[in-house]
């Protein structure tokens, strides 16, 4: 029975009470501080004293002052471990803080299933464990978690299987973030049942089988973000989702979605974010918006059809517009040039006609502007530019016409100027030439006038500008646009020689000057083009000899001088060339012995004075002239005389046949060897195989044992395909597919396919051999000197290699045709030779596409763990991206030292290093120590980023080979890619977490073109 307080003061003076019960009180609060103050101790010593918790203490302060923790009336509510490079499982004790509602471990290496011990924490409200390395299932006991949890955050981590049905007894959450994980089973239906839900998040879950929405959309009536990007979403948009009325963001893009889009989307009055790009939806744009705060829709790369509704128009919050990449027909509406909010308007690649809207960039600060690949006509508005913002002009395949607007001239933050294939003409306006951070001038096939200025921003990588009338002489202040890359000025009116000044630009891999007026001497000391794949001077008037340094040009495979006044002979010319025309000039003397071939018959028509010791070519015989001597002898006796001599050599070489049989009889060569040769050799097939001893095996790889082999004028690596009596198909078509591929590749930085020898059960393939073996075993300390392991790859040498690898995937992806992918890129399949350049080899997997950018699918997923796209493991689906994928790995091998599975057996080194810039840590911790110095920090930890970058999940992220290169030819140079601002819109697709994103990888998509 309960005393009342006042008989207790009639017993006893009330204030003898009063001081009892303040001490009963105070006694049990010092007891729980004490309790919390002891588990929170024992949590340092179980993570073996970090550092980062030096000031967790006996002896100091309150523990409610200690930054990770925040206290409500001096108890612990509140413990925040995020982003300090935990490696322990989550200590069992920790719900010894028996008052803890607030509880974030996130990004950091957590290993082992879900943490159960967290079911004893009885007051959870608020659980972050994203971003660890958890792997296991989500529990089917997750209800056992606290009855208050409102927050649950599992993202980022390595949880597969089902989202259980359990986790829809948790009826206080309001959000549950899942993104970024490997769930591969069903998704609970049940989840429609949690009333309270405002956040649900199972983006970039890539494994998820095939299905359907599961829910009555109708119960998530307080749901206010909803992403379900990337998660192989199919079946059609349901009708009902116009009844989530609290909905504000909405992202369904990257699935398999078909049908057309709901009206009661664009009823949804509180939404500002809609995003189904990367769909199958088709039909018309609903013409009816409520959701009048619309400020990002993004609908590209669907089969959408009809016209752009007039209503976008009232959209005053619109600041991002995508539909590209749709069937999309009509004009741009009128009221579009007034949306005051519009930054990027991207509706490229759809029918779309009619004029633009002059006031476009007039009324809002417009950083991209995108309408390529249309039927616009008339002409650009002149405001594009008026707040100075503009970042990207891509306007090419269009029937546009009239002068580019002046204002671009002042516009120095542009970046890409693509405006080729119009109709445009005039003078390009002044400042254009000259703008600072502009990286690609694209203006080919239009009428523009002119001459070209003496300066040009060095920051332009591709200048492009064939096809117009552009006139005078390529001016001597070439030599200042140092960056540039391509360079293609065909079919124009220029005049006068080829400065040597041109001769300076040592990253110039493309120089097209044909079907102009130039005349004089080619440059004689064009040996600085040491990256020059392709050269075309054709339809000139040049004169004079072919320079004999075009012979030491390492990377040129595609040459044209043709119809030109070249005289002399033919000088020694690159072994790689591919594509050679030397026709109609006025060359002498005998063709180069190497390209006696038919695959050369028409490069030399049209040379009077040019021979040739075959008659593949189309040329006058060298030996046609000779004459017989002494007419007057006696034809008889010399008729007799060459009988008995072609008598007596036909015995001796049946005799010398027989010999030889009998020869490799007793060497067990007696099965018809077949040589297919892609050079001119010096050595036999029967040299070869009879060298092939176990003394020479240097080792094995991809379906074969490895010989090096002397041929006399040195060595040669010699691939046995080997199956005894019959060979595998899988082993054939692996076999044909390189020798297919290699024969018709020419270039530095691939390895040379020299010949292919067959029989009935072998196949060889003879490559050169490179003395330095494969990267893998010098980069991971593999080669050795005695007994002791050397690390020789300094910085230097690595920047070296990365850039040959690029060059050689460049080349493979932009300049074949069709292109080839590799898909098997990685530190074992570069080899290096004693100059430590680097040669892609291994091409066993290689596959041509038809079309560039085309994906093919293929029947299995070969490959090597660490190095393989995740695209291409879960569609089998075949691109230039997963070649850039492991390239992005080996280059994070270069940067770290460490090896491509890194990390354990469900991560790799590439979710190692995405882990440590989601978490925003230091780069420059992350590098190799045996390399790393103070002078190359900045160019490594660029290296690093662009590695980053090519190993992003979206390939739609990842840069070209071609855009890699640039990345890595240009450092060194003052303010160059080092600088975040240079990485263009690739570097935007890093995800670096801000305090307020914490929960989730920035989902940062490039969907230009």
């Amino acid at each position: 029975m309960t005393i009342p307080l006042i008989q207790l003061c009639l017993e006893f003076p009330c204030h003898i009470f009063l001081v009892l019960f303040f001490l009963l009180g105070h006694t049990s609060s010092q007891s729980l501080y004490d309790q919390e103050h002891a588990v929170l101790l024992n949590i340092k010593q179980y993570l073996q004293d970090p550092p980062f918790l030096s000031n967790w203490t006996s002896t100091s302060s309150s523990h409610c002052s200690w930054p990770e923790i925040i206290c409500t009336t001096n108890s612990v509510t509140s413990l925040t471990l995020s982003q300090s490079n935990i490696n322990r499982t989550i200590p069992s004790f920790i719900c010894g803080l028996t008052n803890l509602t607030h509880l974030d471990f996130s990004f950091n290496f957590i290993p082992g299933g879900f943490p159960t011990p967290l079911y004893n924490c009885s007051k959870l409200e608020y659980l972050d464990l994203s971003g660890n390395n958890f792997d296991g299932k989500v529990p089917h006991d997750i209800d056992q978690l606290s009855a208050n949890l409102q927050y649950l955050n599992l993202g980022s981590t390595n949880f597969h299987g089902d989202v259980p049905s359990s986790i829809a007894k948790l009826k206080q959450l309001r959000q549950i973030k899942l993104q970024y994980c490997l769930l591969n089973g069903s998704v609970a239906g049940e989840i429609d049942d949690l009333s309270n839900l405002e956040y649900l998040d199972l983006s970039s879950n890539f494994m998820f089988p095939e299905w359907k929405l599961p829910w009555n959309l109708t119960k998530f009536n307080k749901l206010k973000v909803f992403n379900l990007y990337g998660t192989n979403l199919v079946g059609e948009i349901p009708e009902n989702i116009g009844d989530m009325v609290a909905l504000d963001m909405l992202d369904m893009s990257n699935n398999s979605l078909a049908g057309g889009i709901p009206s009661g989307l664009f009823l949804l009055k509180n939404l500002t974010s809609l995003r189904l790009y990367a769909n199958s939806l088709s039909g018309e744009i609903p013409s009816v918006v409520e959701a009048l705060n619309l400020a990002n829709l993004d609908l590209a790369r669907n089969n959408l059809t009809g016209k752009i509704p007039d209503i976008f128009g009232k959209l005053q919050q619109l600041s991002w517009l995508s539909l590209s990449l749709n069937g999309l027909s009509g004009v741009i509406p009128e009221s579009f040039g007034n949306l005051p909010a519009l930054k990027d308007f991207r509706v490229f690649f759809n029918n779309l006609s009619g004029t633009l809207p002059p006031d476009f960039g007039r009324y809002s600060k417009l950083e991209t502007f995108m309408i390529a690949s249309n039927s616009f006509t008339g002409k650009l508005p002149d405001n594009l530019c008026y707040h100075g913002m503009l970042l990207s002009l891509s306007v090419y395949d269009n029937n546009l016409s009239g002068e580019l607007p002046e204002s671009l001239g002042n516009c120095s933050g542009l970046l890409d100027l693509k405006v080729h294939n119009n109709e445009f003409s005039g003078n390009i306006p002044s400042g254009l030439w000259t703008s600072f951070n502009l990286t690609n001038f694209m203006v080919s096939h239009n009428k523009f006038t002119g001459v070209l200025p003496e300066r040009l921003s060095w920051n332009i990588s591709r200048f492009e500008i064939s096809y117009n009338q552009f006139s005078g002489g390529i001016p001597s202040g070439v030599s200042s646009w140092t960056n540039l890359v391509v360079f293609d000025a065909s079919k124009n009116n220029f005049n006068g020689s080829i400065p040597r000044q041109l001769t300076a630009l040592p990253k110039l891999t493309t120089l097209l000057l044909d079907q102009n007026q130039l005349t004089g001497e080619l440059p004689s000391d064009i040996i600085s083009w040491k990256s020059l794949v392709a050269l075309n001077l054709s339809q000139n008037q040049l004169y004079g000899q072919i320079p004999h340094a075009i012979g030491q040009l390492p990377a040129l495979s595609q040459l044209d001088l043709s119809e030109n006044e070249f005289s002399g002979q033919v000088p020694s010319l690159p072994p790689r060339l591919t594509n050679l025309n030397l026709s109609s000039n006025h060359l002498t003397g005998r063709i180069p012995s190497e390209f006696e071939n038919s695959v050369f018959a028409s490069s030399f028509l049209g040379n009077s004075g040019l021979c040739a010791d075959t008659p593949a070519l189309n040329l006058t015989l060298c030996n046609s002239g000779l004459q017989r001597k002494n007419k007057g002898s006696s034809w008889s006796v010399g008729l007799v005389i060459s009988l008995v001599i072609v008598a007596l050599l036909l015995i001796l070489l049946l005799s010398l046949l027989f010999i030889r049989f009998n020869r490799k009889r007793k060497h067990g060569l007696v099965n018809s060897w077949k040589l297919i040769s892609f050079e001119r050799l010096n050595f036999t097939e029967s040299s070869i195989v009879s060298s092939m001893t176990e003394q020479n095996i240097i080792g094995s790889g991809g379906y074969g044992i490895v010989y090096r082999i002397d041929v006399g004028s040195g060595y040669v690596a010699v691939k046995k395909i080997w199956n005894n009596r019959k060979l595998e198909k899988k082993l054939e078509n692996s076999f044909r597919a390189e020798v297919r591929i290699l024969s018709n590749i020419r270039h530095t930085n691939i390895v040379r396919l020299m010949c292919c020898i067959s029989n009935e059960d072998s196949m060889l393939l003879v490559y050169e051999y490179l003395e330095n073996h494969s990267l893998d075993k010098w980069l991971h300390k593999k080669v050795k000197s005695g007994s002791v392991s050397k690390v020789v790859l300094d910085w230097p040498k690595r920047l070296k290699i990365a850039i040959g690898i690029a060059q050689g995937l460049s080349y493979m992806h932009h300049d074949c045709s069709p292109p080839v992918v590799h898909r098997d890129i990685k530190t074992s399949n570069i080899l290096l030779d004693t100059q430590f350049n680097a040669k892609v080899a291994d091409f066993g997997l290689a596959k041509m596409l038809i079309k560039p950018g085309e994906l093919n699918t293929m029947s299995a997923v070969i490959g090597s763990f660490g190095y393989i796209a995740p695209e291409y493991v879960q569609t089998t689906r075949v691109s230039e991206k997963i070649d850039v994928f492991s390239f992005g790995v080996v280059l994070l091998e270069l940067t770290t030292g460490k090896e491509a599975n890194y990390g354990d057996q469900h991560s790799s080194l590439s979710e190692w290093a995405w882990r440590h810039v989601l978490i925003g840590g230091n780069v420059e911790e992350l590098l190799d120590k045996d390399v790393m110095e103070a002078i190359y920090s900045d160019e490594m930890c660029t290296v690093f980023k662009l590695g980053v970058l090519c190993t992003a999940t979206l390939p739609a992220s990842r840069p070209s080979m071609r855009e890699a290169l640039q990345i890595l030819q240009s450092l060194g140079e003052p303010f160059a890619y080092g600088d975040q601002k240079n990485f263009g819109h690739y570097y935007d697709a890093i995800p670096l977490l801000k305090s307020s994103e914490k929960e989730t990888r920035l989902d940062v998509v490039d969907h230009s073109e």
